[in-house]
């Protein structure tokens, strides 16, 4: 195993800032007093010598692998990041939180499961009507449709937003989806239930099938209560689904018309 790789930081003598983290291995740490590139690092290394100083250049972790001199820089670099002149993500990116986000539930940092808009999707086929009674949301007449539906996990919260209407339900993801023709509700499938929309078995036989995911619903309402506040920057897509992560205004909102604590929800 190769375990000649450093990690180093660069310092402004001027306020002892650091303001540069680096891996790397032999005199690596030296090269970026040579580099002409037209950077922040550079400008800041230049700035430096033209006091006539030069940037005070410390290694921090010695005699590591490739991979655990990455990690280290990737800590550091999300660690002070705001404050430094690092231009790249670097690896590992995608295992720490993003920066500014310290004020957010984020899925896979604070919860395993996410919160997502799903669109209802009234029409011929399906009616928001047997979805809240029967405790499910449903995609299909083409993959294009029930895919997204399928990516869903259990455990997921779920926000039913009917077109033209507004939100009309909050619940949580109990199954994944399956074909409508495998779907049970009370153990029984849906064909001996009373349904709105009568076409919702349409080309249940192929590929083209309706995907049904089920789900309990911590609050639903008629499309007639529809919740809904315009010109106040709520969230909307014609998209299947996707997430409400970062829709702050959009989650108060929901919170205070359903009175709701999504982060009870994601708990329960």
């Amino acid at each position: 195993m190769n375990n000649n790789y450093y990690v180093y930081v660069y310092i402004d003598p001027r306020n002892y800032e650091e303001f540069y983290y680096g891996k790397g291995k032999g005199n690596r740490m030296k090269a970026h007093l040579n580099d002409e590139s037209d950077t922040e690092k550079v400008k800041r290394i230049k700035a430096i010598q033209k006091e006539g100083l030069e940037p005070i250049i410390k290694v921090i972790a010695k005699g590591l692998t490739e991979s655990e001199a990455f990690l280290i820089e990737k800590t550091l670099i999300w660690k002070l990041g705001r404050n430094l002149t690092n231009i790249l993500p670097g690896h590992f990116a995608d295992k720490f939180r993003p920066h500014n986000t310290l004020h957010l539930n984020l899925n896979c940092f604070d919860f395993e499961n996410g919160i997502f808009y799903v669109n209802v999707g009234e029409g011929e086929t399906r009616a928001w009507e047997d979805c809240r009674n029967f405790g499910f949301l449903a995609a299909g007449q083409g993959i294009q449709w029930s895919g997204p539906l399928q990516t869903l996990n259990v455990g997921d919260v779920i926000v039913a937003y009917l077109k033209r209407k507004g939100y009309v339900g909050i619940g949580k993801v109990t199954e994944k989806a399956k074909r409508i023709l495998d779907f049970k509700f009370d153990g029984k499938s849906l064909k001996s239930q009373n349904l709105v929309g009568p076409d919702l078995f349409k080309n249940s036989d192929n590929e083209n099938s309706e995907y049904l995911v089920k789900i309990k619903w911590t609050k639903s309402v008629p499309a007639n209560e529809a919740k809904w506040k315009n010109n106040f920057g709520l969230f909307t897509t014609q998209l299947i689904k996707a997430s409400l992560e970062n829709q702050i205004k959009t989650i108060k909102f929901l919170e205070k018309e359903f009175e709701v604590i999504f982060q009870n929800i994601m708990n329960e």
